[in-house]
């Protein structure tokens, strides 16, 4: 019976994602040469070099796919919760032994070797969840489930902060998305959309004044304004309330306009007037047709101007200097070329000076002359981009693209739901790192430190990725074994 699931394993197991996974690796291992390769020295294959330790953390995931591969499909579900609890106690020690290291206490250093335990937290997190998740009777419609799916999120999420790794820390909200395929209400992502966007411009426009009226928060308000009148619609589909919401709001806009003709008039204060007399017709409704919609939407306005003014708090007193000053220079707020700007700056014209074809491997000026700083880790999209120019760069862009939409066609033809949530957690994964590293490296998002699987150099990353993928990829061959 052993060998014969040890046979059909490798039979069933999808090749097509395996050789994706070898594609990337060898890809990665390639970009990590380049960005190493320094005039007349090669240590290509020498373990005192980063492409020789990376080729022997390669093999040791090689190993480590045979072991998962092996083992039964059950065994994975069965001991998700140790796994949790273990990376979670792993996670705490980390707090307290490991040494600064870049600012962070994140490593354990045992002799030669150095490991990210935040890696290693993140499948054992996604098994954590699809176990939950999958037990019988469980609905995201309880409040309690909602709880404990939060709880398993946040408290790896908190203990990562705490090594004051602000990047690994945020991956975890890539678990948002499994929720959202379970059935968690659409509102809740549409919240944390509206949360980022108002951060965003309350930040940009935060100096920006239009006479008397500061326009960061008069932007944020009026949005907060008309999203609510929206939302009426779209929970109640009402076009007697929409109607007389819009035309209060036009109206009040209006005479408000008119009298700053004459004396000036903060457009905020106008604004806040309007949230709250809305509010106070939307209780009014609730009351007189008994509509716990109508509430929400006054929790939505409510907890929307309570976060638009605790914007300067978090950011001034919660964050480090050196954080606040890479969302400044994001969002253009700050130039600063030398200092926080500096890595985007020199990646982006690694990357721009590649052109349609590259340099060539191995000719990348500034990855010679190590003009990016960390750029075989979290910048080595800007040694791809340099090297193989445009067209390398969509090359691995694709190559991504298919990989995580191949794992959600496996995750949706999953037989089980524990294999089929497991899936999606880690196709979200995934996901999250790309869109955040390669808006990293190309400006567009803050400089959080995360690294671009399967490319950025670190046998943490890559151990934990691969253990990610494969017992994802374990758990699709036990579909076709029975």
């Amino acid at each position: 019976m052993s060998s014969y699931r040890k046979t059909s394993t490798w039979k069933t197991v999808d090749w097509i994602t395996i050789l994706l996974y070898l594609i990337m690796v060898t890809a990665g291992w390639f970009s990590i040469c380049g960005a190493s390769y320094e005039y007349e020295i090669i240590k290509w294959f020498s373990p005192s070099g980063r492409p020789g330790s990376q080729l022997i953390w390669i093999c040791l995931s090689f190993v480590l796919i045979f072991v998962i591969m092996m083992l039964d499909s059950n065994f994975y579900s069965v001991f998700a919760n140790l796994f949790y609890v273990l990376s979670v106690l792993l996670l705490i020690v980390t707090i307290f032994l490991a040494p600064e290291i870049k600012g962070s206490h994140s490593w354990l250093v045992l002799g030669p070797i150095r490991l990210q335990p935040a890696e290693f937290a993140k499948f054992a997190t996604a098994l954590a969840i699809a176990k939950l998740m999958s037990s019988y009777g469980f609905k995201l419609t309880k409040l309690q489930n909602v709880v404990t799916i939060l709880a398993l999120m946040l408290l790896p999420m908190l203990c990562v902060l705490l090594q004051r790794e602000m990047g690994s820390a945020l991956v975890f909200l890539a678990f948002l998305f499994v929720l959202y395929r379970e059935g968690m209400t659409g509102y809740v992502l549409l919240t944390g959309i509206c949360a980022v966007t108002f951060f965003v411009i309350s930040m940009k426009f935060s100096d920006t004044m239009v006479d008397v009226t500061p326009l960061g928060e008069l932007i944020v308000l009026s949005l907060i304004q008309v999203i609510s009148v929206i939302l009426v619609y779209i929970l109640q589909r009402n076009l007697l309330h929409v109607k007389i919401l819009s035309t209060f709001t036009a109206g009040v806009a209006l005479v408000a306009y008119l009298i700053s003709l004459f004396i000036p008039v903060n457009f905020v204060w106008v604004a806040i007037g309007m949230i709250i007399v809305s509010s106070g017709y939307l209780v009014f409704l609730s009351v007189k047709h008994w509509r716990w919609h109508y509430l929400l939407i006054i929790l939505f306005a409510v907890t929307s101007v309570a976060f638009l003014y605790s914007v300067d708090y978090v950011f001034n007193e919660m964050l480090e200097p050196h954080q606040q000053m890479r969302i400044k220079v994001t969002l253009g707020l700050e130039d600063d070329p030398g200092g926080a700007g500096y890595n985007v700056n020199q990646s982006k014209i690694a990357i721009g000076s590649g052109g349609l074809l590259g340099k060539g491997f191995l000719n990348g000026t500034q990855t010679k002359l190590k003009y990016v700083p960390e750029q075989d880790t979290d910048f080595i999209f800007c040694t791809v981009g340099e090297e193989e120019g445009f067209v390398g760069a969509s090359a691995v862009l694709i190559i991504f693209a298919i990989f995580i939409v191949r794992l959600i066609n496996l995750a949706e033809k999953q037989k089980t739901a524990f294999a089929r949530i497991y899936g999606y957690g880690v196709a979200s994964i995934f996901f999250f790192h790309l869109l955040i590293n390669i808006g990293m490296v190309t400006g567009i998002t803050p400089v959080i430190g995360i690294p671009l699987p399967f490319f950025s150099y670190g046998g943490s990353s890559l151990l934990g990725f691969t253990i990610l993928l494969f017992v994802f990829l374990r758990l699709d061959t036990a579909r076709k074994e029975r």
